[in-house]
């Protein structure tokens, strides 16, 4: 079985090359946060008492046994430490979690490992604790570099914090990134272009840049409910997006995903494997999977809340609740749907075998005379600038 080696080797081995492959990727999620984002929906809890760290350490190895059993032997191409906020977690906790993955499936040296931060839980000790742990890239979740708008999104840091956080990356781990949310109440288009610009001076080769949406179930959606918030309407947010989209291209950052930016080389590991529709384990509770046995694909669903997922793992192996296996016209489906993200598109011929059909020629003509789509050779399709802006029409147009 393989293992990590000790630091100065494969820790630091310069990252493998994108061979364009899918790929297999690890995705452990860590569900506890400081505090809650009054915008998020994600899987993520506040605790004001210690999380037991060694406890759902033992636990999270416990459910990457399980899941090694589910998946095979695989070489893994990534791995994303998502939450939550990972950089909660204790530098010695991050290392048994990774030393757990290289045991039960072949870890190669050189592959990314991810680490989401937020600027408030960062120290230089534990960052680099973590790079010694094996993380060689962090994201770090800045949102805003503007004061009044991170007290306005929930967040504990303000922009002091985040441009520590950011120097402090930069210096310690190979490969950095960070989120920004746009598309704010009040937010002008100048407003963003001098954010942006600020923001890409920052950045070492990668940024993403989310607007921001109105989740129900979450605080915002309430106040948004109640008219108490006011967000961009459609027509200013898709100026919002085609101004980040011309600053960025313009700044040597051009998507390669809707949402993500990157310099040449720079794109995330983890994610394109999501986005090319490749296999993953996930890990954690509220973690999803996609595994693929033989010609069944199999999605993996555990349990959401932290304790009872960790009571399950620690009774039966595993939190996983839900196994269900997607039909190839599913699979279809999701390949669309997360292949027209990308700036690279779609693999029409992995399309045409899962859905054992043509395009229809009717719709795809549509589409390409209102230049929502274009043929790259004979080989892919992609998504215009246009038709990024309508995706998710585009992406229905196209499966029926």
């Amino acid at each position: 079985m393989d293992n990590f080696d000790t630091p100065g080797s494969s820790r630091d081995a310069a990252l493998l090359p994108d061979t364009g492959e899918p790929g297999f990727g690890v995705y452990v999620h860590w569900p506890f946060c400081a505090a809650k984002c009054p915008y998020c929906d994600f899987n993520s809890h506040v605790r004001h008492q210690p999380v037991d760290q060694e406890r759902f350490a033992a636990a999270f190895l416990k459910e990457t046994a399980a899941v090694r059993a589910m998946s095979g032997p695989k070489t893994v191409t990534s791995i994303f430490l998502g939450g939550g906020t990972p950089s909660l977690m204790q530098p010695e906790t991050v290392a048994a979690i990774l030393d757990g993955i290289a045991r039960h499936w072949h870890v190669p040296d050189g592959i990314e490992i991810t680490m989401e931060a937020n600027p408030s839980s960062v120290e230089a000790e534990r960052f680099r604790g973590y790079r010694a742990a094996g993380v060689n890239r962090v994201s770090l979740g800045v949102q805003a570099l503007d004061d009044r708008d991170l007290k306005f999104l929930g967040r504990l840091h303000d922009v002091a914090d985040a441009l520590k956080a950011i120097r402090l990356a930069r210096d310690i781990f190979p490969r950095m990134s960070f989120d920004l949310i746009y598309a704010r109440p009040d937010q002008t288009v100048e407003d963003w272009e001098r954010e942006l610009k600020q923001a890409i001076a920052y950045a070492v080769d990668h940024l993403s840049l989310y607007q921001l949406t109105i989740e129900e179930g979450t605080p915002f959606y309430g106040l948004h409910k109640a008219g108490k918030l006011i967000v961009p309407d459609g027509e200013q947010s898709a100026v919002l997006y085609e101004a980040t989209q011309e600053i960025t291209a313009r700044e040597g950052m051009p998507a390669y995903e809707v949402s993500n930016h990157a310099r040449p080389g720079a794109e995330s590991r983890h994610n394109l494997t999501y986005w090319r529709y490749g296999d993953y384990a996930g890990i954690g509770p509220g973690a999803h999977g996609r595994l693929t046995r033989g010609r069944e694909k199999i999605a993996t669903a555990t349990e959401r809340k932290p304790e009872a997922w960790l009571d399950m793992v620690e009774r039966d192996g595993h939190g996983i609740l839900d196994e269900e296996r997607l039909g190839y016209e599913e699979q279809s489906d999701e390949l669309l749907l997360m292949g027209l993200r990308l700036r690279e598109g779609v693999d029409l011929a992995r399309w045409q075998q899962l859905s054992g059909r043509e395009l229809d020629p009717k719709r795809e003509e549509f589409l390409l005379e209102h230049k929502f789509i274009e043929r790259i050779g004979n080989s892919r399709l992609r998504c215009t600038p246009a038709g990024m802006l309508i995706l998710d029409s585009v992406v229905a147009d196209l499966a029926c």
